[in-house]
């Protein structure tokens, strides 16, 4: 069955990424339809191949985190310290679209990838660095991880409770947005460039994607000139928090009037309604404490499941907290294609599922159509397609160029 068109068709990636921003970044261009093309070296493959809870994948450097964000990438080994590789590399440059690349700071430039260098062998190239820090300010050259960046930006400090301390946000949830941050300028360049006819140099640093992450935090720190305070799981409005039910916890997200006159209805309070419906809106919170301890009390008559249930009927936002396990086997998820299954590379008669992208359109939906490459699966492939003889390619391989 044939696969639709979609916007990314005919656009080809070299992907010179590694763990995780940069190969998120590739791989949401990849489901859009991008030929990315996974570069590394075959003596120091890219470490998320070996992570993941299945040992026996990571032997094979097919670790499941990788897995989940290389599908539909081609792969291929070059080792860009060798002499010989610039005959293949400058290749590759002339039919490129776009060159992202993870490095740090002065890394490419030594490995001949460099935009100043790159652009003389195709000007029309979208090139796109990511970093911790960025190309510039006096900490360009520091490497850094998620965690070191949720640390540095504020994210770290305020997250979790005033009596508990800084909390890290589980999932690297800065080397994801940092990616969709990097994948949204690559397509801006794309279109542009058809508009203009001219590449573009993009700089991403992880710090930057922190603070977009946290826009309204940090419009409110410039003006008050004090950091956020550590909310835990509930904020200065009683409404909008969570609650331990009679056997679970429950988030409600009562934040507007109407909202919040709507569940004191829902719990038979019509002093409460009375008294939201009548004071302005700047003294809304005024009655947050003994709100709090009111609610606290009302949660515990019902199971978090069945007020999750009364609440979303009748039109107040609230959830169930639940496990990632749980959450996955909903039957929201499996109707949103979010996550889809594609063929195991190691066992062709099973599949995994992973997740793809957060959008989907009338046209040219985020496919994951092909599983995740091994280390140089398609190196002769890519090779002959550049115009190398089989001679040429068996010199390459002997000399350790790939």
């Amino acid at each position: 069955m044939s696969v639709e068109a979609r916007p990314l068709d005919n656009i080809r990636v070299l992907d010179f990424t590694h763990v995780l921003a940069g190969p998120f970044c590739t791989y949401q261009l990849a489901v859009m339809g991008a030929d990315v093309i996974k570069i590394e070296s075959a003596h120091r493959p890219d470490m998320m191949r070996i992570n993941g809870p299945d040992y026996d994948l990571a032997k094979q450097a097919m670790g499941l985190h990788f897995q989940t964000q290389a599908a539909n990438k081609r792969a291929m080994t070059l080792d860009l310290k060798h002499a010989d590789s610039t005959q293949i590399l400058d290749k590759l440059l002339l039919d490129a679209d776009v060159l992202v690349v993870n490095y740090r700071r002065g890394a490419a430039k030594r490995l001949n990838i460099d935009y100043e260098r790159v652009k003389t062998i195709n000007p029309r190239i979208v090139y796109c660095s990511m970093t911790g820090f960025g190309q510039t300010g006096p900490k360009a050259d520091h490497a850094a991880y998620d965690n070191v960046i949720q640390a540095f930006s504020g994210l770290m400090a305020a997250t979790g409770t005033q009596e508990g301390g800084p909390m890290r946000v589980g999932p690297p949830v800065l080397d994801y947005g940092t990616g969709a941050q990097a994948a949204l300028a690559i397509v801006s360049a794309l279109f542009q460039r058809e508009r203009t006819g001219e590449g573009n140099s993009i700089d991403i640093a992880m710090l930057d994607a922190a603070m977009m992450l946290m826009s309204s935090s940090v419009a409110d720190t410039a003006v008050r000139q004090t950091p956020p305070i550590r909310p835990g799981n509930r904020s200065v409005k009683a409404t909008y928090g969570c609650y331990q039910t009679g056997d679970g916890d429950l988030m409600i997200g009562a934040y507007t009037r109407e909202q919040i006159v709507k569940l004191w209805r829902v719990l038979k309070r019509e002093d409460k309604v009375q008294l939201v419906m009548s004071l302005p809106q700047e003294r809304l919170d005024d009655t947050h404490d003994e709100d709090t301890l009111l609610l606290v009390e009302l949660f515990q008559t019902k199971s978090a499941a069945q007020w999750e249930v009364i609440l979303n009927e009748a039109d107040v936002p609230a959830a169930r907290v639940r496990s990632l396990d749980e959450t996955l086997n909903e039957p929201q998820i499996a109707s949103r294609k979010v996550t889809q299954s594609v063929a195991s590379p190691t066992k062709p008669d099973e599949t995994l599922s992973v997740a793809v992208a957060a959008w989907q359109a009338e046209r040219g939906s985020p496919i994951a159509s092909k599983p995740a490459p091994f280390v140089g699966q398609h190196t002769n492939e890519i090779l002959s397609a550049l115009g190398f003889e089989t001679t040429q390619i068996e010199a390459f391989e002997q000399s350790g160029c790939v």
